[in-house]
């Protein structure tokens, strides 16, 4: 008769923690849920990430650097006029370094288009620039004649080879993932907000307040009628 019956306990029990939830629900600060949303549809406004931008300026850096290491290899080679005509106008695929530029070129608009225009959250396009760059890489440098030019015939395909894949590092573990990880922030603080509108008569701690003895009660009045 001392002892409550192990069901009374569980449903005491399940009474507390029941209060406990939804005091810490009703803790929550409307305000800083509404600021935290307009911070995250914010950038959604900017229209890309901070994160996608700095990607987008890498590979317009991988345009202009290799872009700039052609011009210097025509100059080098007997005037940019002369050369430029001969590696363009008469291509050579064993010899010229045209095909490296217009590669530099293929990756820019494949993944700006991609990335950029279409904001895509995918990994194929940057997957095809990639493979259709090293694999043409390889088989110039296998059956091309680039290292009897001097040092750009080592440059320029191993430079090219090394942004590609760089790029391709960054938009895998930089850009996607961040961009999930905000994006799930964003849906975890609308849902802690819609529960949180959910509640009536506003949001104070103190409406929600219950003393100590107000849980005790149910345990006396349980003995009482079980003593009696």
């Amino acid at each position: 008769m001392n002892h409550l019956p192990e069901d009374m306990e569980n449903a005491l029990t399940g009474s507390q923690s029941s209060h406990a939830s939804l005091r810490n629900i009703h803790s929550i600060n409307p305000t800083q849920l509404m600021a935290r949303i307009e911070s995250y549809e914010g950038r959604e406004k900017k229209g890309i990430s901070d994160v996608r931008r700095t990607f987008c300026l890498f590979v317009t850096f991988d345009l202009l650097f290799v872009t700039l290491l052609w011009i210097i290899e025509l100059n080098v080679n007997g005037g940019i006029e002369n050369t430029l005509e001969k590696e363009v106008m008469q291509y050579d695929y064993y010899s010229s370094y045209f095909d490296i530029f217009l590669l530099a070129v293929f990756r820019f608009k494949v993944l700006i288009l991609a990335y950029a225009v279409c904001r895509l959250r995918h990994w194929w396009a940057i997957a095809l620039t990639t493979a259709v760059t090293s694999a043409f890489l390889l088989a110039k440098v296998i059956l091309s004649k680039l290292f009897s030019q001097g040092a750009f015939g080592y440059v320029l395909p191993i430079i090219s080879f090394i942004l590609a894949w760089i790029e391709t590092w960054f938009l895998d573990f930089k850009v996607l993932p961040q961009e999930a990880e905000e994006e799930n922030r964003l849906l975890i603080v609308q849902d802690a907000s819609e529960r949180a509108a959910l509640i009536p008569g506003g949001l104070s701690d103190g409406q929600f307040y219950s003393p100590p003895e107000s849980e005790a009660e149910p345990q006396q009045d349980t003995a009482s009628y079980m003593l009696g």
